[in-house]
């Protein structure tokens, strides 16, 4: 099983680097050498975790406290780099950071196969919706908190993450109606993981948490969607699965 869906995430990333060179033929050199090499470093990052879920899942349980130490010190960071501006709007953020990433860490130690298939579905609608969002996205939906979000792109990313939730029904124990509730949970959990990241950024001016990950950012641009998909994957098989 693992190697079909091995081979379904390299059929994925084929058809994300179709979308990654008709997006970036006509942009300047550089930038799409940025792109490029964004794609490139994802592809590294989702082999890492991929495996480390399927084959050896404390692995996967380490890079969970790995990444959520990480965001600790890029949120705590861009607070002091501030001169510790807007104080309760921190602590709320460091609050809620801290509860989120308690129910992450709990979806570390979940069945192997429901966190790959958390990870999946989340990993699926980040991609594509940032894929068909430079492809088709015209309406912005947040432009003050995140400029590059379109209608479009989250309408794409939607679809193919449900339809790919549909595809890999087999590592999920539940039936059909409680697969579409989980993962239409876990795709708005995405988003809001997403837009908060964002948000907490744009209060404190900066474009990226750090350079830590070619291409991407700090680890909070890379795994705020993870972080808050995996809370509520966690929650979700912890309160409402039967």
């Amino acid at each position: 099983m693992i190697r079909t869906i091995y081979i379904i995430i390299l059929i994925y990333f084929l058809l994300g680097g179709i979308g990654f060179y008709l997006i970036n033929r006509k942009k300047a050199p550089e930038l799409a050498k940025k792109s490029y090499t964004k794609y490139f470093v994802y592809f590294i990052i989702i082999n890492i975790l991929f495996f480390s879920i399927a084959v050896q899942p404390f692995v996967f349980h380490f890079l969970t406290v790995l990444i959520i130490c990480a965001g600790s010190v890029e949120l705590t960071r861009l607070f002091f780099n501030s001169n510790k501006k807007h104080i309760p709007f921190f602590l709320t953020s460091i609050i809620t950071f801290i509860v989120i990433s308690l129910w992450f860490l709990l979806f570390s130690l979940l069945k192997k196969e429901l966190t790959l298939y958390t990870f999946l579905v989340i990993s699926i609608f980040d991609s594509f919706s940032q894929i068909t969002g430079q492809l088709w996205g015209r309406k912005k939906i947040l432009p003050g908190i995140s400029p590059n979000k379109t209608l479009g792109g989250l309408t794409g990313g939607i679809i193919i993450a449900l339809i790919s939730a549909f595809l890999l029904k087999n590592l999920f124990t539940g039936t059909i109606t409680e697969l579409l509730v989980f993962a239409t949970g876990t795709v708005v959990f995405a988003f809001a993981g997403d837009v908060l990241a964002s948000l907490y950024k744009r209060k404190y001016k900066v474009k990226d948490y750090s350079n830590l990950i070619p291409g991407h950012g700090g680890f909070l641009d890379r795994f705020d969607s993870l972080i808050a998909g995996g809370a509520w994957s966690a929650f979700y098989f912890q309160f409402i699965a039967t």
